[in-house]
């Protein structure tokens, strides 16, 4: 634009200059022909008006398009700016929509315990099972009172007779041990399902922990999972417990804190003194070589003990003793001579400080289970808690609540579906926990027997969608809602919660054969109660529609 400027100022200049009139010579005339040069100028200004107009109109075409490739790159930089706000807009909706997320499975973990769930509602089964059908009230208490409550009586008979036998044989067990050698037995407990008053299924079998403690001047120190030690996931739920020396400390010998003189030894740590200790560690049953307590050699010392005692007090009674499976250590088994059998479980535990928890040396083995991780690993056993929780809160119930019944017909459904299609990764003690956290979550009225029906319903909700998540946690550890009157140590309570159910990420067969069996044990509802039953009348099912989980 700025070159047709100069263009056109230049013609106009050397035509000013060339004009004949504007540098007439001095002494000169006008010519005869002037009106031939004033056409000619008239002609030549013409001309020189066109091309003025072509240069303008040149000059208008360059700025036109100045302005469109301006307007152009001003729509590119506008749709780059959209664009750039469209991705931070999309970036910011993903991490708003990642933060829901993570918020709504942290809400879940810390309120999964709420059902939220009305009288009313039916449970949700899986997408298969459009049409179960569930027994309905009359059903319900007819079978719980012809099957099930007749066998309490059985049972408290059972527990009289194991307490007193076991009371007996582990007198006989100190009296046989070396006091000054041999570990210190303490008295026996009940826990379980015997002592909650909830089992159902045949053969009856009284679970016993009998706790002990090294001989003086020893000491347990025991080291569990949430002391803020890291431990592998697959050891959440255990502890490992270390024999010390009375006035030792937890990194070694009395020597680590006292200045011994140039001349002074320490017995304990002196290089001729390595072999006595560890022959003096073994016969304190720990592990070859270390100072940790190991539990196949409580097993097996324990074993033995019993044996003796029980050689010392037989001549008393007329049966036999003996052990009963090689894959439970402390299970006994008691024969009499008209060919009955009575079967209980003695098992040595390690307290933990001075609370109610327990190391257990072996605890019941299933097919969710996985191996323990080294024999010097203790599992932790919540039970004497769980048996005074439910005593606890079955005293602010209704009376003849149904919190028991619903976890006994539950039992028995799953136990009697076990047995026609096989074991699966549910056990008995899932149960359980699952009407634990229902129990801490439910109005007391909602326990009154007439809503049984209800109650059992929100059991199978509960435990299916916890299956659907692969999510049970434990009912104590990292619950802070525990009743304080229950005394639970503060340390289980401030842990990371401990899903039971973790196993079945890794065993995805076990998962789908326990899902199968649950959904397998629902459809069948109603004819394995029928079965052992007599038929009442007005009898109607409800249907339990079908939910989407």
């Amino acid at each position: 634009m700025p070159m047709g400027i100069f263009r056109v100022c230049l013609v106009v200049i050397t035509a000013i200059v060339n004009h004949p009139l504007l540098f007439p010579k001095e002494n000169g005339t006008v010519p005869e022909n002037t009106e031939e040069i004033i056409q000619k100028m008239k002609e030549r200004e013409e001309i020189l008006r066109l091309e003025k107009l072509r240069l303008e109109q040149e000059i208008a075409g360059q700025e036109a398009a100045q302005k469109a490739l301006e307007k152009a790159a001003k729509v590119v930089e506008d749709v780059k700016e959209e664009k750039v706000q469209w991705d931070m807009w999309t970036a910011l909706s993903m991490v708003i929509f990642l933060l829901i997320e993570l918020w709504r499975q942290d809400f879940q973990e810390g309120n999964w315990q709420d059902t939220g769930a009305d009288e009313d509602d039916v449970a949700v089964l899986g997408k298969a099972f459009k049409g179960v059908a569930f027994p309905d009230k009359a059903i319900l208490a007819s079978f719980y009172e012809k099957r099930i409550l007749g066998t309490t009586g059985d049972m408290a008979r059972m527990r009289e007779m194991v307490e007193g036998f076991a009371d007996d044989l582990l007198e006989a067990l100190r009296s046989v041990c070396n006091r000054d050698a041999d570990m210190e037995v303490e008295d026996c407990m009940g826990v379980g399902s015997m002592y909650e008053n909830w089992r159902v299924r045949k053969p009856f079998v009284c679970d016993l922990i009998v706790p002990f403690a090294p001989p003086e001047p020893y000491c347990f120190r025991s080291q569990i999972w949430c002391s803020g030690d890291s431990f592998p996931p697959d050891e959440q739920g255990y502890g490992t417990i270390k024999v010390c020396r009375a006035g030792e400390d937890e990194t070694g010998c009395i020597c680590d804190k006292t200045k011994l003189g140039e001349d002074m030894l320490c017995l304990l740590h002196s290089q001729g003194n390595n072999i006595r200790l560890s022959s003096e560690m073994e016969d304190l049953l720990c592990f070859k070589n270390t100072q940790y307590l190991d539990a196949d050699q409580v097993m097996k010392w324990f074993q033995i003990a019993v044996t003796k005692a029980w050689n010392k007090i037989s001549h008393k009674y007329e049966f036999d003793l003996s052990f009963s499976l090689l894959d439970s250590p402390g299970a006994l088994k008691i024969k009499f001579r008209s060919g009955k059998s009575i079967a209980f479980n003695l098992t040595p535990v390690v307290q933990y400080e001075n609370s109610d928890v327990y190391f257990i040396s072996h605890f019941p083995r299933n097919c969710l289970a996985a191996d323990l991780p080294s024999s010097t690993h203790w599992f932790l056993t919540f039970a004497v808690y769980e048996r005074r929780f439910i005593q606890m809160i079955s005293k602010m119930l209704p009376a003849n609540a149904c919190h028991v019944s619903c976890l006994q017909i539950l039992s028995f459904l799953h136990g009697k579906q076990c047995s026609l299609t096989g074991p699966s990764g549910l056990t008995n003690y899932h149960l359980k926990t699952v009407l634990l956290h229902l129990l801490q979550t439910r109005p007391s009225q909602d326990w009154a027997p007439e809503k049984l029906e209800a109650r059992l319903q929100d059991m199978l909700k509960f435990l299916e969608k916890c299956l659907h998540e692969k999510k049970l946690y434990h009912f104590f550890i990292g619950n802070e809602k525990v009743p304080a009157e229950l005394g639970f140590p503060i340390v289980f309570q401030r842990a990371e919660p401990l899903n039971l159910f973790r196993p079945f990420v890794l065993h995805r067969d076990v998962y789908r054969k326990t899902i199968d069996t649950f959904h397998e044990m629902l459809r069948n509802t109603s004819a394995l109660i029928n079965e052992y039953m007599v038929h009442v009348p007005h009898v109607h099912t409800n249907g339990i529609q079908k939910e989407s989980v």
